[in-house]
């Protein structure tokens, strides 16, 4: 199998996208870890261009590179997965992810709260809910905050492995055989978005994702499938031949939706539920909209079909621990900065600016640092790179 270097750049390019977007939560009425004093709403209609499509984007691309690496590991592949997905998370969960909890208790609970950070660590670290500003606004500990992307996609490749390993040959080349037949030519237009709309439609009302694995149905169904996709699809040319030829007609069903589903949102105020008819329209809209603008994406990544290069290699590794980093940059900067009373409009883009340069920086020593590095998602070498200042040892 030969390495899909357009979906290396998609993958780099999806979760560079999630710093402005974590950004602007910070800005928007929605609710978040820490919130700034000064919110743009304005700028939520641009938070909608990517909210329905840049997580499942990322579920589909690690499918693919999910099918690479089991081709690559005929024995030992849950192993390894395990060992780079579940040592990342559980340490991200109780080194990363704990400043976000700490300062999201300093800025919501009312008087604020003057435990000290390790008086918090202590309490976080015995589990539960800390402190509850709501009935179902709680923070508690340990928690994986940003990194459930991480949880969520150990779960789908223990399940992966599990039906590898239990179910007989025959039926998974019966499986596989049907959803490309299913996705050859059109169907692969169509299939995948009809499911989505669905899971919208039916399922979303019901089940609101909630990012905590367990009875987070909806999220499930549609991160589920697109990873599922991406595994079968990995290998089967006409799928992604298809998605190349179409991919301007998708991006137009992409930008078309979303003006609708704009247009619609606007009808209504925040006070008033919207009424059920036009609501369901929405939904379908959102689905719609999430699948056309990954087949667009995919089939414009297609057409471009970049080569290796050392830069590609580099943002490859970079990109898991600026993954992880990313968040917590992002809360701890947002609330030192406050004292500044920054406008809005010049803080935001030097938040992005400072948390692009934070994380590359953090990843310029984690990759140095033999110890560091499986704590972040990465290879151990054996003679981790001596860091920039580091001077040789006198002969």
């Amino acid at each position: 199998m030969q390495r899909r270097f357009d979906l290396d750049w998609v993958r780099i390019l999806a979760f560079a996208l999630l710093v402005p977007y974590h950004v602007g939560m910070y800005y928007v009425s929605w609710d978040w870890h820490v919130k700034s004093p000064q919110l743009v709403p304005a700028l939520e209609p641009l938070m909608m261009l990517s909210a329905p499509w840049r997580l499942s984007l990322l579920f589909l691309v690690s499918g693919v590179a999910t099918a690479f690496l089991k081709a690559k590991l005929p024995t030992g592949f849950l192993r390894q997965r395990s060992w780079r997905l579940l040592l990342p998370l559980l340490f991200g969960m109780y080194v990363v992810v704990p400043p976000q909890a700490y300062l999201e208790l300093v800025e919501k609970v009312p008087g604020g709260y003057h435990a000290g950070y390790l008086g918090f660590m202590g309490q976080y670290l015995q589990g539960g809910d800390i402190y509850c500003m709501a009935a179902h606004d709680c923070v508690d500990g340990p928690a994986w905050n940003h990194l459930w992307f991480v949880a969520y996609l150990w779960v789908y490749t223990l399940a992966l492995w599990g039906c590898t390993r239990l179910l007989p040959q025959a039926w998974r080349n019966r499986v596989a055989a049907f959803v490309r037949a299913a996705c050859s030519r059109r169907g692969v237009l169509l299939w995948p978005m009809l499911w989505l709309v669905a899971a919208r439609v039916l399922v979303y009302p019901h089940f609101p994702s909630t990012h905590d694995l367990e009875g987070d149905y909806y999220n499930h169904l549609q991160y589920g499938l697109m990873f599922a996709l991406g595994y079968l699809l990995a290998k089967a040319d006409g799928p992604w031949e298809q998605l190349r030829r179409s991919r301007h007609w998708m991006l137009t069903a992409a930008l078309a939706s979303y003006v609708l589903m704009i247009a619609g949102y606007l009808q209504f105020d925040d006070v008033d539920a919207i009424p059920d008819g036009p609501l369901m329209a929405l939904r379908t809209l959102w689905g719609v909209m999430e699948w056309a603008a990954i087949a667009a994406i995919l089939g414009y990544a297609r057409a471009w079909n970049p080569k290796d290069s050392p830069l590609l290699r580099y943002l490859t590794a970079a990109v898991f621990p600026f993954y992880i980093l990313h968040q917590t940059v992002i809360v701890v900067l947002a609330h030192n900065l406050k004292p500044l009373h920054i406008a809005p409009a010049l803080e935001g883009p030097l938040l992005i600016a400072a948390t692009f340069a934070l994380c590359l920086l953090g990843y310029e020593v984690i990759r140095r640092i033999g110890w560091l590095r499986p704590l972040f998602g990465l290879k151990r070498e054996s003679k981790p790179l001596p860091l920039p200042d580091a001077r040789p040892a006198a002969g």
